[in-house]
């Protein structure tokens, strides 16, 4: 099963390559965030690379059905999952921008205010009942309805936990985290506050917003919380007031560490599976069709709720395993991650995704084409990164920075 970790780091995205430190060793940023959308394409290796965000995480029939056509029709026949439960379309040719902007509109796929497509990152529990899911369906239109929401970067990411702590545990810049007595934390910069739950998707826009002041005032040019300078104060209760949003500071507060859904069918009817590689064709995602809807995970996966009883999710169940999909938790490819390696970057030193397997052990092993090591996973792990065509140094990495 994919990892959780207290050491958070940006996985999946884009690598960071223009942090720099100045002398007390605080990062700055000297431009603005080029991290890539859906409607902000990067050229690749193997074409154009669009990321569409999915800030609730739930896609529709309808809409998984024009996902998959506009991968075969626009780009190559597949779709790849990143680690914030976002959807990438690869090998786009020249001049389909506008294009696939008309049919992911179409679609229901954009916001309203195409300014705001970047800003959308959002991770959510994906087995979450309707009330925490509609914090997140809420939260995505008060970011969507603020001008000033624009300023925050394409990596700032919220998590809105149902109170297990699986999307908690993902080092979200703000964190919604439900109670048991209708209300919720709202974590950011280390400091908690208990609001309720009516107010916790405002809790939460008032959350990014004093980021954003914390931010101008350091002039670092920070796009996550963590890059802040040491000591650079984050104003929550100020906003919160200013939102007039009714808080609790809370000292000592833990986030739970709950694991991600594992693979397999549960008792309420529910089917949960993983993508081998973080990736599927066009045709595995349509065979994840019909369901009531698919919620993508920030695990590479889907979990689709809602069939009539356990046998019904287990036939389901059956079908997506004959179609590929990863069904067991003790499945050896459970635990195996790659980037994208060639011919898709440039910078990789040979095709990963052809070179994986399963390693004996139980820790997860993820593949790189270079010593960027994008995608990998938190906690420990077995690193395999590339030096040549088809070779690999094998270390093994068990705090985060440090291997042996």
């Amino acid at each position: 099963m994919p990892p959780s970790s207290p050491n958070p780091q940006d996985r999946g995205e884009a690598h960071i390559r223009d942090r720099g430190r100045d002398r007390a060793g605080d990062v700055v940023r000297d431009r603005g965030d080029a991290c890539p959308g859906a409607l902000r394409l990067h050229r690749a290796d193997d074409g154009s690379l669009a990321r569409l965000r999915l800030p609730t995480g739930v896609l529709t029939p309808y809409q998984v059905e024009v996902l998959a056509e506009a991968a075969d029709r626009l780009g190559d026949g597949h779709l790849s999952l990143t680690s914030r439960g976002n959807i990438e379309l690869r090998g786009l040719g020249e001049g389909c921008g506008l294009g696939l902007a008309e049919v992911l509109r179409e679609a229901g796929l954009l916001p309203a205010s195409e300014r705001h497509e970047r800003v959308r990152n959002m991770v959510v529990s994906p087995l979450a009942g309707s009330d925490v899911t509609a914090w997140a369906y809420r939260l995505d239109e008060l970011l969507c309805g603020e001008d000033w929401t624009t300023e925050l970067s394409g990596r700032f990411l919220f998590a809105v936990d149902d109170g297990r702590g699986d999307v908690a545990a993902l080092g979200a810049d703000v964190t919604l985290l439900a109670e048991a007595a209708g209300t919720a934390l709202v974590r950011v910069a280390g400091a908690a506050y208990r609001v309720s739950a009516a107010d916790a998707p405002r809790a939460a826009l008032a959350a990014a917003e004093a980021f954003l002041a914390a931010a101008r005032a350091a002039g670092t040019g920070a796009w996550r919380v963590r890059e802040l300078p040491a000591g650079q104060d984050v104003d929550v209760t100020a906003h919160l007031q200013r939102a007039a949003v009714a808080a609790e500071p809370v000292t000592g507060a833990e986030l739970p560490a709950g694991a991600p859904p594992a693979p397999g069918a549960t008792g309420d009817g529910t089917v949960c599976v993983l993508a081998r590689l973080g990736r599927v064709t066009s045709g595995q995602f349509r065979a994840l069709l019909p369901a009531r809807e698919v919620r993508v995970t920030p695990w590479r996966g889907f979990v689709l709720p809602g069939f009539a009883g356990p046998a019904a999710a287990r036939e389901r169940l059956r079908a997506l395993d004959a179609a590929g999909f990863i069904t067991r938790a003790d499945s050896p490819w459970a635990g195996v991650s790659a980037c994208t390696g060639r011919p898709g970057c440039a910078k990789s030193l040979s095709d990963v995704r052809a070179d994986a397997r399963p390693r004996e052990g139980a820790l997860p092993v993820h593949w790189s084409g270079c010593a960027r090591r994008c995608g990998h996973p938190q906690g420990a792990w077995t690193d395999m990164v590339a030096t040549g065509e088809g070779a690999y140094q094998v270390t093994v990495v068990t705090v985060q920075g440090s291997t042996k």
